[in-house]
């Protein structure tokens, strides 16, 4: 008996660690992964006439281009404002409408097949050069300027792409010459609106015209002025200015202004005229809302009768255009279409210039950032009066060399890679 009740309770204890293995097994199997639904594209856009409307091409790529493209295929959004733009994070967006080539904010949507369409519109008065001039705190929240209200700063969500409400700023900015009876037009936001860490800067303007160019290059004053507004209650805070320079950016999707890596805010100033004169790179330091008086650079000590007309800044580097020569405006004018923008590496510490290799000199970026990063490769955007050049070099240390370029569709003004979920 006691034999076989030894025997019963092996048999036992067998078929409940089977049991127990089983279970073990099964709970330990791991479950197969949801496939992926997310589509990388790489939107290209180009500018195909050197006209007001900027018209143009976009297209989505599967890829980072490389060798000859086209970018006017089947698959291509054709429309004005193709001149450049200004993304946020998985975002297409630009100031001029898609259609009409409007001011506003256009926003572009990509389908997970490449398809481009129009997507939403912010529209404003049609009439001043800086109506759609945005910037994007969140995807809640941003600021813009509408010459309809030339006093206040516009707020939106970018989400729904909805004006929310305004910023009056009226006061502020008439206290300063109110009694000055030259100055014939005034604005805030209309040429530069950045946010940094809780704070939205906007360029105060003081102009002597009030013509259909009013707000640039007709300066009142001989420093520019920037309100500080803190972002959590609206509330003015102080302004601020830079000294001994005029118009702080021409209004297109071609920002001006850059972080560095560390935070720190890269400002440029294009001077008295279209054409130059007391140009500036200057910078707001990263924990900082004044403007740092210990640095700058002045294109009068590089090249005189030059401007900066771009800026990327990354790990206390600086990379920007130059011209060659003297800047000439007019019709036969050198300072869009010619080949005297070259290509430099500023160490910022001590204002080293290094000529980038590799790239040959280039025209204008005009509305279009001359430099821009995508999958932690920095992109120099490159396009010759010929035409022989023209797309994008990927840059390594100060060598470059030719990453695609675009044989029809027109001169490249912007690329951005997104997700689509």
């Amino acid at each position: 008996m006691n034999a076989l009740k030894q025997v019963k309770k092996l048999v036992l204890f067998s078929a409940i660690g089977i049991i127990t293995a089983s279970c073990s097994n099964k709970d330990s199997v791991v479950p197969e992964p949801t496939p992926s639904t997310e589509t990388t594209k790489y939107v290209l856009i180009s500018m195909s006439e050197n006209t007001l409307n900027k018209p143009g091409f976009a297209t989505a790529f599967d890829a980072l281009p490389s060798g000859n493209i086209i970018n006017n295929g089947s698959n291509s959004l054709q429309g004005f404002g193709f001149g450049g733009w200004r993304p946020y994070g998985n975002w297409l967006l630009k100031m001029f409408n898609t259609e009409s080539n409007a001011y506003g904010i256009q926003q572009l949507t990509v389908d997970a097949s490449g398809k481009i369409t129009n997507g939403k519109f912010i529209a404003g008065d049609n009439t001043t050069n800086g109506t759609g001039n945005f910037v994007i705190l969140d995807e809640n929240k941003g600021f813009y300027w509408d010459a309809a209200a030339p006093l206040k700063i516009q707020t939106f969500n970018p989400s729904t792409m909805s004006r929310t409400g305004d910023i009056d700023l009226s006061a502020i900015i008439n206290e300063r010459g109110q009694n000055e009876s030259a100055i014939k037009y005034r604005s805030i936001g209309q040429k530069f609106l950045a946010v940094k860490q809780g704070k939205l800067y906007a360029n105060v303007t003081y102009a002597k015209t009030d013509g259909t160019q009013k707000g640039f290059f007709d300066d009142f004053f001989p420093d520019v002025y920037i309100a500080v507004i803190d972002i959590a209650s609206s509330k003015y805070e102080k302004t601020i200015k830079i000294e001994d320079t005029g118009s702080i950016a021409y209004i297109n999707d071609n920002t001006m202004y850059d972080f560095d890596s560390n935070g720190d805010l890269y400002i440029v100033t294009q001077g008295r005229s279209a054409t130059g004169g007391k140009s500036k790179i200057v910078r707001i330091k990263s924990g900082e809302t004044d403007i740092d008086k210990s640095w700058s650079l002045n294109m009068d000590d590089i090249t005189p009768g030059g401007k900066f007309v771009s800026v990327f800044a990354k790990d206390g580097k600086i990379i920007t255009v130059i011209p060659n020569t003297a800047l000439t405006g007019g019709p036969t004018g050198n300072i869009n279409f010619e080949d005297v923008w070259e290509f430099y590496n500023i160490d910022i510490a001590t204002r080293q210039r290094t000529k980038i290799t590799g790239i040959p000199p280039v025209t204008n970026p005009g509305a279009a950032f001359c430099a821009l990063e995508i999958d932690g490769r920095i992109l120099l955007r490159a396009t010759t009066k010929k035409g022989d050049i023209n797309g994008y070099y990927e840059l390594k240390g100060t060598q470059a060399s030719a990453l695609f370029n675009v044989t029809a569709g027109g001169s490249v003004s912007g690329l951005h890679k997104i997700t689509i979920r």
